[in-house]
């Protein structure tokens, strides 16, 4: 089964020549990655051009801003023909080995969809359950979008992923793109339930923090977007209502349960990005969008 990796972003050049540095070796014969540039996009297009003279299969597109649109407009410029997708982050890179351990898992007729870890400086992101463990509308959440491994045919069966969530979309619901796909993905096909390929611990990405790199305004502006993004998903896909509260409840604890930079006062804009979500209103934020570089 060919892997296509598909790339959203803003014009962040070094991450990207950094991807695409660790993925150069490692790809197999029918792979493909797709850059879409939603900014710099004549520094990205250069850029693909310059890995695939050196024999990198790699193309560039161009979208407008959202890194759902992205995604599903990456998707649509691959070549023809049947696959399975995976969505890195452009600051996302490929440890050694790590493509051939997702060809292992998805190189067979009947792979639907499936889900790896990824880490950023602190370790691992998310923990995900063991291989063999069904899954569920509460699991579901270990996998995060880079972790996606999702059949073509799937993806598109379901109309990819809504471009009214994630970050840079036009709605103030700035995260739970990957998992909204996924539960799709699950009412549509339900096989998929007892199918889904969880990945072992070992196989993973490397990448960044949500916080890394950001002011304090920045970091909360986008813990409160991201909460808002999640806490829709829950109200969207019809958790049961004591979940949600206790979710939301929960925001308040976040600058306690997450190491630095997050700090015990990064819990209230969590909280609140929770409760819009759930409610499905804003309570007075001007700018919605979870980030701008």
């Amino acid at each position: 089964m060919n892997i296509g990796f598909v790339v959203t972003t803003l014009g962040r050049i070094a991450p990207l020549r950094a991807l695409l540095t660790s993925l150069a070796d490692q790809l197999l014969p029918g792979d493909h990655v797709v850059l879409v540039a939603q900014g710099a996009q004549e520094d990205v297009a250069a850029l693909a051009a310059e890995f695939a003279v050196n024999g990198v299969p790699v193309t560039a597109t161009t979208s407008g801003r959202g890194a759902s649109l992205g995604r599903n407009t990456g998707v649509a410029a691959l070549p023809e023909g049947d696959a399975v997708v995976t969505f890195p982050n452009d600051n996302t890179t490929y440890p050694p080995g790590t493509v051939r351990a997702l060809h292992a898992a998805v190189d067979d007729a009947g792979f639907l969809a499936g889900g790896f870890t990824s880490w950023d400086e602190r370790g691992p992101k998310t923990t995900l359950p063991e291989p063999g463990t069904p899954l569920d509308k509460y699991n579901v959440w270990s996998v995060i979008e880079m972790g996606i491994l999702i059949r073509r045919s799937l993806f598109d069966a379901v109309g990819g992923f809504d471009e009214d969530l994630g970050p840079g979309s036009v709605t103030p619901w700035q995260v739970a793109e990957g998992t909204d796909l996924l539960l799709r993905a699950m009412a549509h096909d339900r096989r998929l339930l007892s199918e889904f390929r969880w990945l072992p611990a070992e196989v993973h990405v490397d990448g960044i923090s949500t916080g890394f790199g950001l002011s304090s305004a920045e970091r909360r502006r986008k813990l409160r977007a991201y909460g808002r993004g999640t806490g829709r998903a829950f109200a969207a896909h019809d958790y049961p209502l004591w979940w949600r509260v206790a979710f939301t409840g929960a925001g308040l604890l976040y600058g306690i349960r997450n190491p630095k930079p997050i700090t015990l006062a990064d819990g209230w804009p969590m909280f609140l990005g929770r409760l819009e979500g759930t409610l499905g209103r804003t309570f007075g934020q001007a700018r919605m969008v979870s980030t701008t570089r």
